[in-house]
């Protein structure tokens, strides 16, 4: 495919994406249905549609549209091209560009790529730093491993991924976190993967991890488990009697064989009321994904007040449900992958005002100017000033 070729492609998935199709199912049916083209073709094609969806507001500026096609005419104009090189309309080439398709400058949140509502609770999350943040998750994540420490150390890890055309580098975050800088297409297929000693993981999530009082012989639980990467992680951090759950069970069906490709164990359980008490449970908590958008920018857009408020009520009710779980003297540990104070400082505010006997250990953040995706942290415990 040329690139002109690639564009057009673009603009028919993201009309699709934008007509309320997932980005993924909307790249997979027209991978499908396009059989000619290679997985370059399919890898830029993705790529084009991503960069989109990330900076979907000032490229619908720049382009004169929110469609398929004002977005990519956006996208030439952000990166000092003129549209007219690839709109020739000439073979697979979008058609010429029309009078109608110059644009505009954006302005106010459009610049930073941020819904209007939201400006103003992200400003008071994250003060001076909301152009950075702003400005990281407009661009693509960079790609990280954790070194599965039961199978060895990062210093091994870099050379076996290097034996197999994968450059990674250690990243100060976590003492496991490792960032590719060349090769990441190669990750899934490779032994270093296959034989379980890295995963994938972003790094702040490793950190995540990290922070956590784990010991040897504690009993923990990882309510919020989703695909089990946290609770790998943990596992490969002390020797645990580990259990995991989730809301959705289906998202955990893969974690058994992780698990044993990592060589941990991890006990699946659809009620863990009945395996309390627990020294430690870490509450992965449904969030907005804020710290995140630039892996799934459509979680961006989709974000409302009435849904962000919905989220925040099953943020508390999980903090409420999981508090009585804990053994006397045990940590209640809450994440979420959220920048947003509502979230986070809020949520544990108003969760020891209304929970005798509960206070705050610590609180951490970290946000993508510090190289990861954003994550929040908060360690309770009873009997905490």
């Amino acid at each position: 495919m040329t690139p002109a070729a690639r564009h057009s492609a673009a603009i028919e998935v993201l009309d699709r994406i934008l007509a309320g199709a997932p980005a993924e199912q909307a790249l997979t049916n027209w991978g499908r249905a396009s059989r000619f083209a290679g997985s370059g073709d399919r890898n830029a094609v993705r790529d084009l549609v991503y960069d989109a969806l990330r900076c979907r507001r000032s490229y619908a500026a720049l382009g004169g549209a929110e469609s398929g096609r004002g977005l990519m005419l956006g996208a030439l104009r952000a990166a000092g091209t003129d549209p007219a090189t690839l709109f020739t309309g000439e073979g697979h080439a979008p058609s010429l560009v029309t009078q109608g398709e110059q644009g505009r400058t954006p302005a106010a949140a459009e610049t930073l790529d941020l819904p209007d509502w939201l400006l103003p609770q992200l400003t008071e999350s994250l003060g001076d730093d909301l152009t950075g943040i702003a400005q990281a998750l407009r661009q693509r994540a960079p790609v990280f491993l954790r070194v599965n420490l039961r199978r060895a150390t990062a210093t091994q890890a870099i050379a076996a991924l290097q034996a197999e055309g994968i450059t990674a580098q250690p990243h100060g975050l976590a003492d496991t976190a490792l960032e590719v800088t060349d090769g990441a297409r190669k990750i899934q297929t490779s032994q270093a993967y296959l034989s379980g000693l890295v995963e994938l993981q972003d790094a702040a999530s490793q950190a995540v991890v990290a922070a956590l009082p784990l010991r040897d012989g504690m009993r923990v639980l990882d309510h919020c488990a989703g695909g089990g990467g946290k609770t790998l992680a943990m596992a490969a951090r002390a020797k645990l009697s580990l259990f995991a759950h989730d809301a959705f069970p289906a998202r955990m069906r893969d974690l058994p064989t992780r698990a044993s490709r990592a060589g941990v164990k991890v006990a699946l359980s659809d009620a863990p009321e009945a395996l309390a008490p627990f020294d430690l449970i870490l509450a992965d908590a449904p969030c907005s994904g804020s710290g995140s958008w630039r892996r799934d920018p459509q979680g961006k857009w989709a974000l409302t007040p009435e849904r962000l408020a919905q989220i925040g009520a099953v943020q508390d009710e999980i903090l409420d449900r999981l508090a009585p779980l804990v053994a006397p003297g045990g940590v209640l540990a809450y994440a979420t992958c959220s920048v947003l104070r509502a979230e986070n400082e809020d949520r544990i505010a108003a969760f020891v005002n209304r929970t005798p006997g509960w206070g705050v250990k610590t609180m951490q953040r970290f946000t993508p100017l510090t190289g990861g995706d954003g994550f929040f942290l908060a360690l309770l415990t009873q009997g905490q000033a």
